[in-house]
């Protein structure tokens, strides 16, 4: 239990620190983007940007579940990758169909995953909420 325990959160520091760098880069790019902003209306280039800064949120989960999936690969906890992936989304959404698909020596880090993957899609949810509303006012 203690190596699932020292490998998952070895892997939620990896996925967090790529989150925080992923939306203060995203912050940056909106400050410039507001700054260059006049109307407060509602735009097709502003349309165009919010639908850029969403696909930029599911590129940034997507690269945190490739980063679990190949781990469970590496780690043998799945028997090939399309598994390693499909089984990272589910637990990563919490969805969490069931855990057949992974070896039972290496569950833990699963649920620790879903534990993660909850935080991180509230921490962008919370960040797109935030950015339409300060492109509302």
């Amino acid at each position: 239990m203690m190596l699932e325990l020292l490998v998952a959160t070895g892997l939620v520091v990896i996925v967090v620190l790529i989150h925080g760098a992923g939306i203060t880069t995203l912050t940056r790019v909106l400050q410039f983007r507001l700054q260059a902003e006049e109307s407060h209306h509602f735009t097709f280039t502003r349309a165009i940007f919010i639908l850029a800064l969403v696909l930029s949120l599911f590129v940034l989960h997507g690269i945190q579940i490739w980063i679990f999936a190949g781990s469970y690969v590496w780690l043998h906890a799945v028997p090939d990758l399309e598994t390693g992936v499909y089984f990272s989304t589910i637990t990563y959404a919490t969805i969490g169909y069931a855990d057949m698909h992974i070896v039972k020596a290496w569950r833990l880090v699963a649920a620790i995953e879903g534990v993660c993957g909850v935080i991180l899609l509230g921490w962008s949810t919370a960040f797109l909420v935030s950015v339409v509303a300060r492109l509302r006012k």
